[in-house]
């Protein structure tokens, strides 16, 4: 299975790391374009741009000047899958994962990205701020969906026919999924629910399922899932399949605490 997350805006660039297997993105001479323009950028442009504070845009200003292709590990250079420390990333849990499961994952998992299009859990990465849905003008169009354009969903095409993968599992937010021209792509796309029980009735409670989504691929991941139905036996954190609220490519999975 294929499976698509979000990146995070929580980044971790100074903890220790024993890892020396790297890879680099395949799509830099893009973020290397959207860089150029974010560069023109001064801290105030960004805060316009971006909703920032004044801290964070004096950051990101500082990161975009010095922004180069990250090919080698350095200090500012950090394999994906460890520089992101989101919500989805604290159920992945990446740090706890083996060797092969990394392996397993390298094959089969797409980080989407505003600035970076898509990474693989060991492409390397400067820390950025970019969000798929800001609407910064490029040559390419009026905003990050017009840049991208339909590049991603045939990068995805060409992985999912080279992995002989039965199906894409959607485990992004809706900002970064839209991407995805979803009506263009080979395989179907299931799009897994997590709802929590909450003043009598289950519903889907952001940080909740943002963590949820990070556990259900690390599950993909350990148990190198393959087929569609297989999903339905997720059960990490007290998640339970609900067969009765599950729809087609939508299967539902429930958690009362």
């Amino acid at each position: 299975m294929l499976v698509l997350v979000s990146p995070a805006k929580t980044l971790d660039y100074e903890s220790d790391m024993s890892v020396d297997d790297f890879s680099v993105a395949s799509h830099l001479s893009d973020s290397q374009l959207l860089v150029k323009e974010l560069q023109k950028k001064n801290p105030e442009d960004l805060a316009s741009l971006m909703g920032l504070s004044e801290k964070l845009s004096f950051l990101n200003f500082e990161r975009n000047m010095n922004w180069s292709k990250p090919t080698k590990p350095t200090n500012t250079a950090r394999q994906a899958i460890y520089a992101f420390k989101g919500d989805v990333y604290q159920g992945l849990d990446a740090n706890s994962l083996s060797k092969a499961d990394i392996n397993y994952a390298q094959k089969n998992l797409c980080i989407l990205s505003g600035l970076y299009g898509i990474l693989k859990p060991l492409d390397l990465m400067y820390p950025y701020r970019l969000e798929m849905g800001t609407k910064m003008e490029t040559k390419r169009g009026k905003n990050l969906y017009d840049f991208w354009g339909s590049k991603l969903t045939k990068h995805i095409n060409d992985l999912s026919a080279n992995n002989k993968s039965k199906g894409i599992v959607n485990l992004a937010s809706l900002e970064y999924f839209s991407a995805i021209q979803a009506d263009k792509l080979d395989l179907p796309v299931i799009s897994p629910v997590f709802k929590d029980y909450k003043n009598g009735k289950y519903k889907i409670i952001s940080f909740f399922a943002k963590k949820a989504r990070g556990s259900m691929t690390r599950f993909i991941v350990q148990n190198k899932i393959k087929k569609v139905e297989d999903l339905n036996d997720f059960n990490l954190d007290g998640y339970r399949y609900s067969k009765k609220d599950s729809e087609l490519n939508k299967p539902v999975f429930l958690r009362k605490a």
